[in-house]
């Protein structure tokens, strides 16, 4: 199948992540860094005041189906680890190593924390910060967290499996730490918003990049003390 997005590492596919699964190798990535539907349905955007006609209360819900038993068999297949968020939703054997996001947000209509099963035999772990980022998804998460996973449960050179790509956070991070990833988003809106986001980062980092090459070439006995690290 034709990625509808590859780049540096990112390749993304726009189709159902079931039936790509079954057509996998055993162990075919290192790790899968998951966010399947919970299947809330409007309670993922309820809200009063500011947020009753806020962005998220307009975004569309028809990604929401639950995954099946099938889903979680395959996904356990082809990755030897796995962080799956809203564990606490799916039947998912006891673990120690659980992982619990304090969003820092204190509205009443949402939830204040989020759990996060893994494989990984180790004490559990939190991670504190809400994102800053616009809202293009309803379960949107903050690239700063996916960083932060990545950098505490990846080892460089691994590849990553994300199934539900949503707004494209986790390829962000996995772009700036150079981690090969593999994605798939099955709604047609939020794979295009992802990608746009996603080349937005990219084109703002490469600029970054031009403008410090520029002084370098401008003031070269600058770099030569460290100025530019």
């Amino acid at each position: 199948m034709t990625p509808y997005y590859e780049k540096s590492g990112i390749t993304i596919y726009n189709t159902d992540c079931l039936p790509a699964m079954k057509e996998m190798p055993d162990n075919a990535f290192d790790l899968a860094i998951v966010d399947p539907p919970y299947g809330l349905g409007k309670r993922l955007s309820q809200g009063a005041g500011k947020l009753k006609n806020s962005a998220l209360q307009n975004m569309n819900s028809k990604w929401d189906i639950v995954p099946d038993r099938g889903y979680f068999e395959q996904l356990f297949r082809i990755s030897n680890n796995q962080i799956i968020w809203g564990g606490n939703y799916f039947p998912l054997p006891p673990t120690r190593g659980i992982i619990c996001w304090d969003k820092k947000q204190f509205m009443p209509t949402f939830s204040r924390w989020e759990h996060g099963w893994s494989s990984f035999d180790c004490p559990a772990k939190m991670y504190e910060g809400a994102g800053r980022e616009t809202r293009i998804h309803p379960t949107q998460k903050p690239v700063a967290l996916y960083k932060y996973l990545l950098t505490n449960y990846a080892k460089p050179g691994q590849s990553i499996l994300d199934t539900h790509l949503g707004s494209g956070s986790i390829a962000i991070a996995c772009y700036d730490l150079e981690l090969e990833l593999t994605a798939y988003e099955i709604d047609k809106e939020y794979i295009e918003a992802a990608t746009n986001r996603i080349k937005g980062h990219i084109r703002q980092g490469n600029l970054f990049i031009m403008e410090s090459k520029e002084k370098q070439r401008a003031h070269p006995e600058k770099e030569k003390k460290g100025f530019f690290e």
